[in-house]
């Protein structure tokens, strides 16, 4: 299913570093069911007055640039930096893609790129990482969310613009790459020798954990994530003799992707009710997403863990499944980005990344800089030993430079502290060495109990 606007792509995550920035909206756009292309809407009042007056000051300052600067600079140089600017300037998550970008951000949704597979954002002037993505090279070197990254190389990054740090992070399959990152609560910075690969991410991967209790990881959205996610609990049926009894969803340190995508898993759980919608100036922005009938596990609880990690069209799943009532929220608060970008093509190859609108659960909650705060709240801790420095706090949609304020929250009420970032679950035995991951287990299997017993 596909929602073309405008010719347009609606995106709800970050930049990806070493890995393209990942599509939220229908297939190539974001959200999901069908539509129709709409014409554009007229422009605001008043969009059309000009400001001449600071035009003129452009036109000065570009003409002495071009006349005194010390170096030759080309026209086309200065006229795109001048529109990167323009765009940086906004809010964190608005850009201007060269026809490389726009072609990279493209080829995002498909679940193969090249480079280190870490989503990453501007903070304070630096690169700091907003969540690895499971099995890549960032992931298994040891980069974790809320790291900074101040130096790509022997290149420090104070300074740098998203989009350049992006570049130095991609680069050949096989191409060694040295990261130095700051991490909370160690005093020296800390380096990592990383391999760039080609990524190749199956964002769904299921298992048993107990008879009867399935476990499903979502590392982030892509455009079969929702198909993936039905052939996952298909299976973890059959392996269950079609006594699946519960599941556990895994959304942790999962940025975010395809909002379609999003809107699938939400809809493979719930029977009917809203799932997600967005509000913005003009009427191609305003838009709803419901579920339809059909619940692929007829009702059986899930739990699902989210952490400071978790963005996006991650919060959407978590929002849906909370306000319906279809699922207990567990772990941390989550990052905190209600915000959908569009894509506006340019006519030279290049596109426009803006943020249109404001995303919003069920229940009418805005998520932007503010986040899901889970039902059941966990410290991050790991089973066999517990210190400080296992817990670290993690960075934030509310945390970004220039981030947008949640029009939803009550005057006075006060954001969200740190969130805290769970731990990744150990393919041989997860719920042992999972401490979230051994809650959920435990919560499911009361709520499965009690189910049992009301039965009787």
């Amino acid at each position: 299913m596909k929602l073309i606007l405008r010719n347009v792509l609606l995106v709800t995550t970050g930049m990806l570093a070493g890995m393209p920035p990942l599509a939220c909206a229908q297939d190539n756009a974001g959200a999901p069911t069908a539509a129709t292309s709409t014409a554009p809407e007229p422009a605001p009042s008043g969009a059309s007055d000009l400001p001449l007056e600071d035009l003129r000051v452009f036109t000065e300052v570009f003409a002495k640039v071009k006349s005194d600067y010390v170096e030759d600079v080309k026209d086309k140089t200065l006229l795109e930096n001048s529109i990167k600017g323009m765009i940086n300037g906004l809010d964190p998550h608005s850009a201007y893609l060269d026809p490389e970008e726009y072609k990279t951000l493209q080829e995002g949704t498909t679940g193969e790129f090249g480079g280190l597979g870490i989503e990453v954002g501007i903070e304070d002037g630096f690169v700091k990482v907003i969540a690895p993505i499971d099995d890549t090279p960032a992931q298994k070197a040891g980069v974790e969310a809320g790291d900074i990254i101040v130096k790509i190389d022997d290149t420090p990054t104070k300074g740098m613009s998203l989009n350049d740090a992006v570049e130095k992070m991609r680069g050949r399959p096989g191409s060694p790459i040295k990261l130095t990152i700051m991490r909370q609560g160690k005093d020296q910075p800390l380096e990592f020798n990383i391999v760039r690969d080609t990524i190749k991410v199956d964002s769904v991967k299921e298992r048993t954990l107990d008879a009867g209790f399935g476990y499903v990881r979502i590392s982030h959205f892509q455009q079969h994530t929702g198909e993936d996610l039905v052939r996952s609990i298909g299976k973890l049926q059959k392996d269950n003799a079609n006594k699946l009894k519960a599941l556990v969803l895994d959304l942790r340190n999962n940025p975010g992707g395809v909002l379609n995508a999003a809107v699938e898993v939400c809809d493979a759980f719930m029977e009917k009710g809203k799932i997600v919608y967005t509000e913005g100036r003009v009427k191609d922005s305003q838009l709803e997403f419901s579920a339809k009938s059909g619940d692929l596990l007829n009702g059986a609880p899930i739990v699902v863990l989210v952490n400071g990690g978790s963005a996006s069209a991650s919060e959407i799943v978590a929002g849906a499944l909370q306000d319906s009532q279809r699922a207990v929220i567990m772990g941390s608060q989550t990052f905190g980005k209600g915000s959908v970008q569009t894509i506006l093509p340019m006519n030279n190859g290049a596109a426009l990344k803006i943020t249109t609108a404001r995303y919003y659960t069920p229940g009418g909650r805005s998520i932007q800089a503010q986040g899901i705060t889970p039902d059941i709240t966990l410290r991050n801790v790991r089973i066999a030993a517990v210190d400080d420095e296992d817990i670290a706090a993690g960075v934030r949609e509310s945390d970004l430079s220039r981030h947008l304020s949640n029009d939803k929250r009550p005057d006075g009420e006060k954001s969200p502290g740190p969130a805290m970032d769970g731990g990744r679950p150990d393919e041989s035995s997860p719920q042992d060495v999972d401490y979230e991951l051994h809650e959920a287990l435990n919560m499911l299997k009361g709520m499965v109990l009690l189910r049992e017993r009301s039965a009787k």
